[in-house]
């Protein structure tokens, strides 16, 4: 267990959220000078929470980026992974592939009804993508809502609480894109952008008005 000051735990979710950052970008966000936020930094590199990597900057010497490491993944909502696999792995050799799928559609059944549920009050488009992020969030999903340049909206997940099942099972991250798609409606699409189990440090949608819909 890892004794965390507040500004190191800013850090962490700093990176979390954002992913790898300048020692000058969290000084601005810790509100604190550079040489301050290198204390803190050193703390969590002792603690094997952080690693970083040193290139070129524009102009004098290196510049150093920071990036979590997996033990400070660890600290994020897993909802209890080992067990979540087992679980997987015995439906899969007791069921097969079928017993499986219809595991999932039954998951997704339960999740349509409950998100509809927290997204029914929403006034508009724009209200619902935020609740949505907001169900996802209490999920453990660290999830954030935002409208970009070109109208479009964007759902970022920064963290995965299924993902060690996940990765045993793709048809979880199949079937949560599907989800998406039902309860936002036909006037939008949702793509996949952003993919943890491809190798991206977070999971995110574009969520964008379908052909012959206005924004």
């Amino acid at each position: 267990m890892h004794d965390l000051s507040v500004s190191e735990d800013r850090i962490l979710r700093l990176i979390k959220f954002r992913g790898e950052q300048a020692t000058a970008a969290i000084a601005r966000e810790l509100d604190v000078t550079v040489p301050g936020a290198r204390k803190h930094l050193a703390a969590l590199v002792e603690k094997g929470l952080l690693r970083f990597e040193d290139r070129p900057g524009k102009v004098g010497r290196p510049e150093r980026y920071w990036k979590l490491t997996s033990s400070a993944q660890s600290l994020f909502p897993d909802s209890h992974s080992l067990l979540t696999v087992e679980m997987v792995e015995s439906v899969r050799t007791l069921f097969g592939e079928d017993g499986l799928d219809r595991l999932i559609d039954a998951r997704e059944r339960t999740m349509l009804a409950r998100y509809g549920s927290a997204l029914a009050a929403a006034p508009d488009h724009a209200g619902r993508i935020r609740a949505l992020a907001d169900v996802r969030t209490e999920e453990g999903y660290m999830a954030e809502a935002r409208q970009l340049p070109d109208g479009a909206w964007l759902l970022a997940e920064n963290h995965c609480p299924i993902c060690a099942a996940a990765t045993a099972c793709k048809g979880f991250c199949r079937s949560e894109l599907a989800l998406f798609s039902r309860l936002l409606g036909d006037a939008v699409t949702v793509e996949r952008t952003d993919y943890i189990l491809a190798g991206a440090r977070r999971c995110a949608y574009r969520i964008a008005p379908a052909e012959g819909h206005a924004g």
